[in-house]
């Protein structure tokens, strides 16, 4: 008898599971990007928002929370109820805030659960007009010329914008000064103010600017050319072999929501990136759309946490 209540207490739970995952979602689901408004992550998250919202006929809305690189957006996350209304649209720095910040108030592989990635995004080095270099080797030269007189903004400490900086002054040996925004919007603000001389930023920021010459493209940080600016040369063929950072955002929840509810998302989330609607506003941002289960992006976070750990570390990156 106890064998047979067991069996059937097992049965019913896993009945109402599946049953909470066939009625998700049955109100608004809120997607908080850790990001301010205007950003690569933001115009991400409301793209996908947008198609997902039309699929499930329910709202999907984007909530920025933007601060400490990150952290503040994705703790509202962790802390929110595993049950499939609050998803975080997170980015590079979740592999990076465990070696840039000796205090953090959760821990990404045990508080989050992995989606999928949503997209892969090719920052690109941009400068002030003013700014006396036309290129890579000519920032590279100026740079060794004036150590530490240089300005890098970024959207804060251990973002991937500012690990792109890193990664640069490392592998060409020079020094140029970081300073930390809250978002990548306000870095690309201040460059194109004169306020600081460089960033590492998404296409979708610049846009406009560099249409306008407000701000100068160098070149792109991934492995390969952008195919949208084919034109514009990669930092590793520009005088620093072996140089690759690409960002990416990618879809998480809390840890305890049910499998049901992840892959319901999941295969909305992937429904979504096949949109040509999506297609077109990711295309003209420089995100790639990627989608992947959760399983690949969990192998995935976990190399990348790997990588930049490494990068953290040898640079020298006071944790915070």
């Amino acid at each position: 008898m106890r064998t047979l209540l067991r069996t059937t207490g097992c049965a019913v739970l896993l009945f109402s599971a599946v049953a909470v995952a066939q009625n998700y979602p049955e109100k608004a689901v809120t997607m908080v990007a850790p990001f301010p408004a205007g950003g690569s992550v933001d115009l991400v998250a409301r793209a996908v928002a947008q198609q997902m919202s039309e699929i499930w006929k329910q709202p999907v809305i984007v909530s920025n929370r933007p601060g400490a690189s990150g952290v503040i957006g994705v703790e509202s996350v962790v802390r929110s109820a595993p049950d499939g209304y609050t998803l975080l649209m997170g980015t590079t720095a979740l592999a990076t805030s465990a070696a840039v910040y000796s205090r953090l108030p959760f821990d990404v592989q045990r508080d989050l659960a992995p989606v999928s990635l949503v997209v892969r995004m090719t920052n690109i080095l941009v400068v002030h007009p003013s700014l006396p270099a036309r290129s890579v080797k000519e920032l590279l030269a100026l740079a060794k010329a004036k150590p530490g007189v240089l300005t890098s903004a970024s959207a804060g400490v251990g973002s991937s914008n500012h690990l792109a900086l890193v990664l640069l002054t490392m592998m060409a040996k020079v020094d140029i000064n970081h300073i930390p925004y809250k978002g990548a919007a306000p870095a690309v603000t201040d460059v194109i103010g004169g306020h600081a001389d460089m960033t590492f930023t998404p296409i979708a920021a610049v846009g406009s600017p560099l249409k306008a010459d407000r701000i100068r493209a160098l070149a792109s940080t991934a492995a390969t050319r952008s195919t949208l600016f084919p034109e514009l040369p990669t930092i590793a063929e520009s005088g620093v072999p072996g140089y690759d950072a690409s960002g990416w955002n990618a879809l998480l929840a809390p840890k305890a929501t049910s499998r049901n509810i992840v892959l319901k998302v999941n295969q909305t989330l992937v429904d979504s990136l096949r949109s040509a609607k999506v297609k077109e506003i990711l295309d003209t941002s420089g995100a790639e759309a990627v989608g992947s289960t959760p399983e690949e992006f969990g192998r995935f976070l976990q190399n990348e946490i790997v990588k930049w750990t490494k990068v953290v570390r040898a640079a020298g990156i006071a944790p915070q």
